[in-house]
């Protein structure tokens, strides 16, 4: 993580009960592998791919398909329970916390690693420049790319 790590004030209880809240009102059943992808991302700090989650439930015995995991995923997004981030040639999704919790990512080309951050200042740039451009923005991403510590460490790439 670069610049201010990304703080996390929301309570990760509290994502997975307004998720569940939102799911019921919108009159989805509970169970089965949309509540598994809820649990699961109830607990992460950043983003994952379809693949990261399928595989996560699996380790801990979840016995779910991929397909199963890509609907969660897409009902979740649609409903504004979690965000679609397009990184490193891949689709990863984090919760999307009531009050609106904001990082952005950077992300290593070599091993794909993915990380968060914050920065106060960038925020206070990009404000700036939506006043100069006229522009009322009512979200944005920042995505940063290059190289991690350990890649760094090994050397230029072959």
């Amino acid at each position: 993580m670069i610049g201010g790590m990304a703080k996390h004030s929301h309570d990760r209880g509290e994502w997975r009960q307004h998720a569940v809240e939102e799911l019921r009102r919108a009159g989805h059943r509970s169970g089965g592998a949309r509540s598994a992808v809820v649990d699961l991302m109830a607990g992460q700090h950043c983003c994952l791919t379809a693949q990261d989650i399928f595989d996560r439930l699996r380790e801990d015995g979840t016995v779910v398909g991929i397909a199963s995991v890509y609907r969660a995923l897409e009902l979740l997004s649609r409903m504004g329970l979690v965000r679609r981030v397009d990184l490193a040639e891949a689709a990863y999704y984090e919760p999307a916390h009531p009050g609106g919790e904001h990082h952005h990512h950077v992300v290593c080309d070599r091993c794909g690693k993915v990380a968060q951050f914050e920065d106060e200042a960038l925020e206070s740039a990009i404000e700036r420049l939506a006043g100069r451009l006229k522009y009322s923005v009512a979200e944005h991403d920042v995505v940063l790319r290059g190289a991690c510590p350990d890649c760094r460490r090994r050397g230029p790439a072959k």
